[in-house]
């Protein structure tokens, strides 16, 4: 398995901030999906969706992780596999080619919260998401949605985080716990 811990998981569930704090943490080079789909289309995700709509905005995103998930940076000292935190879009794992492009890149990690952690920490920024705009449902109801419709995808995730009631360094403790416990049990000693 490479080297990368893949955080995914609901729009204000902390994946930019929790892995800006892994990465730092574990001193390895931080990928955010979400900033490369910007740096790649040169304009702000919402004014894609704005303009090109979904489909365009998840063609980049998958453009995005297939480049990330072969991504083999080695250092050049060792020659070892550079390892990384990723954090992808809310949306990125409902994809079939993506989940399978992240599962091949290393260990996903679903961070989630009750839905109304996740209305207060949008809070006014929910213009600025385009999927809790449409419909034009109360932010909470809409959360609830989507986050069910999203349910079985985000399931796939070989480890889930609730962090409803955690720091951005309790949500990186506990990935890191559940990351060393997820590794220790794939490894087997032979007799």
């Amino acid at each position: 398995m490479a080297p990368k811990i893949i955080l995914t998981g609901f729009m204000a569930t902390g994946k930019s901030a929790v892995a800006r704090a892994l990465a730092k943490r574990l001193s390895w080079r931080l990928i955010d999906c979400d900033a490369r789909v910007v740096a790649l289309a040169g304009r702000p995700i919402a004014e894609i969706f704005r303009e090109q709509g979904e489909a365009a905005f998840r063609k980049l995103e998958r453009q995005v992780i297939e480049e990330m998930a072969a991504e083999r940076q080695r250092c050049p000292q060792c020659g070892e596999v550079r390892p990384a935190v990723v954090a992808t879009g809310g949306g990125a794992i409902i994809d079939m080619r993506n989940y399978e492009a992240l599962q091949r890149a290393g260990v996903i990690v679903c961070l989630t919260a009750r839905p109304e952690v996740i209305a207060r920490r949008v809070g006014s920024g929910a213009k600025a998401r385009p999927m809790l705009m449409q419909g034009g449902k109360p932010l909470k109801e809409r959360i609830i949605e989507l986050m069910e419709d999203r349910r079985e995808a985000y399931a796939r995730a070989e480890i889930t985080i609730d962090n409803s009631n955690l720091s951005i360094e309790q949500s990186v403790e506990a990935i890191l716990n559940a990351v060393t416990a997820y590794r220790r049990g794939r490894c087997s000693v032979s007799a």
